[in-house]
């Protein structure tokens, strides 16, 4: 092993181990350690992402539009799927092991021992560091859980985005959806714009509230903004712009709302003075890639890979699925966390499958395959526990023929192993 392989792997060991303080909600630790370290967030530009599903996407389509545009832009995201480097990327270019390396040295020499940061809070105070270093246009920052106490919103962002809002994390954020929709409004700021896709009634009412206490402007798809997709492709009805025939280089007939949200936040960013044209708005949306979301890996039979890891996720994805997709059998490889709502996942993909896999990555928080078997049993589908997720693919494959499909999901962590599996030259991890 090299010694810069080896100086990359103890940076990034030394980050995981930070997992050992778990999470902890609040700014003032963030805002601490972000002075130490000279305060590289203050004076740069932002766009702030928060809600349940979609950040991803919407962070994709927008970094791509930007980006065609002449612009240099950051984008900060989590988890990752494969390597630690996937969190930073500038103009769609993963940071350097070098770069992670220098900067873990910088936030080790910013904290202080008796109050370490968290994992996130150092990923967090590493990304303001490395985009300011690298001087970006602007920098996409998606928000890592909730949004109010999250360490990325201790920025002043030209526009901020809350894609949904459905029940997740809800020892953390709250047992109601409302209590979870007041944790994604806490990233609203005073006199900025926000762009929302969220539907229900009462979460509506709530980020209209929220936007009027602070006088933040609030555009709403499927209100202020609509879209219809239709065979030439999207069509988008903004509030200056209307666009036909958009050609979307995400898979799932869900990525027209996350295009929308993505153009509806382009059109806030363009009253600031950021110009994007028309053409750049078509080649972005069309060049835009997220790895792992309806993901089509091989064909003869295809394998589909997406990060689905919450019941509203996973209800989107059957959708996509069964109506975009032709397949003759469907196979379901499937591995969830441990603390995610397994019951309510299974239950909307399983009866859709004519054989299951129950399996599990390599990772502390997996559930036993075991568990989710007896967890499925009263839906009556044929299946098997299979402990490893190298194991449960090649049953997959062994079990399909040309014309079936083979899906994987439940999770980013099975998802991530998974490519790394299945194409270890583009996918390969440096997980230490």
């Amino acid at each position: 092993m090299s010694e810069s392989l080896k100086r990359y792997r103890e940076a990034v060991d030394y980050l995981y181990n930070l997992q050992k303080f778990g999470i902890k909600f609040g700014l003032s630790q963030t805002s601490s350690l972000l002075a130490a370290m000279g305060n590289p967030q203050e004076g740069r530009q932002y766009v702030h992402i928060g809600g349940t599903n979609g950040k991803g996407s919407v962070g994709s389509f927008l970094a791509s539009m930007l980006k065609e545009a002449g612009l240099r832009v950051g984008f900060y995201s989590s988890p990752h799927l494969v390597r630690f480097t996937e969190r930073f990327k500038i103009n769609d270019s993963e940071i350097s092991q070098k770069n992670v390396v220098s900067l873990v040295d910088e936030v080790k020499a910013a904290a202080v021992d008796h109050e370490p940061p968290t994992y996130f809070e150092a990923t967090t105070a590493m990304a303001f560091a490395h985009f300011a270093r690298e001087n970006t246009d602007l920098s996409i920052m998606e928000v890592g859980m909730g949004g109010r106490l999250d360490a990325t919103n201790v920025i002043a962002p030209r526009v901020s985005v809350i894609t949904n809002i459905s029940l997740e994390h809800q020892e953390y954020l709250g047992s109601r959806i409302l209590d979870i929709a007041g944790e994604k409004a806490g990233i609203i700021k005073r006199g900025i714009p926000v762009v929302t896709g969220v539907t229900q009634p009462a979460v509506i009412d709530l980020v209209r509230a929220v936007c009027r206490e602070k006088g933040a402007p609030l555009l709403r798809v499927g209100g202020d903004i609509r879209y219809r997709r239709g065979p030439s492709g999207l069509n988008y009805y903004g509030t200056s712009r209307r666009l036909r025939g958009l050609q979307l280089g995400l898979n799932g007939d869900y990525q027209g709302r996350n295009a929308a949200l993505a153009l509806a936040a382009l059109e806030c960013l363009e009253q600031t003075g950021i110009a994007v044209s028309s053409a750049a708005i078509r080649s972005g949306l069309k060049k835009a890639v997220w790895p792992g979301r309806m993901h089509i890996i091989s064909r003869n039979p295809t394998i589909l890979l997406d990060g689905a890891h919450n019941p509203a996720a996973i209800r989107a994805l059957v959708g996509a699925v069964t109506r975009d997709m032709e397949y003759r059998r469907l196979y379901l490889v499937i591995g969830v966390m441990e603390d995610k709502a397994i019951g309510p996942i299974l239950k909307a993909i399983v009866p859709h499958a004519d054989r299951v896999f129950y399996t599990r990555p390599t990772y502390s928080r997996a559930a036993d395959p075991a568990v989710l078997m007896n967890e499925a049993a009263s839906m009556h589908k044929p299946g098997e526990a299979i402990d490893t997720l190298a194991g449960a693919i090649e049953r997959a494959k062994k079990s399909a023929g040309p014309r079936d499909l083979i899906l994987i999901c439940g999770s980013l962590f099975t998802v991530g192993e998974a490519l790394s599996y299945l194409d270890p030259e583009v996918y390969g991890s440096d997980d230490p």
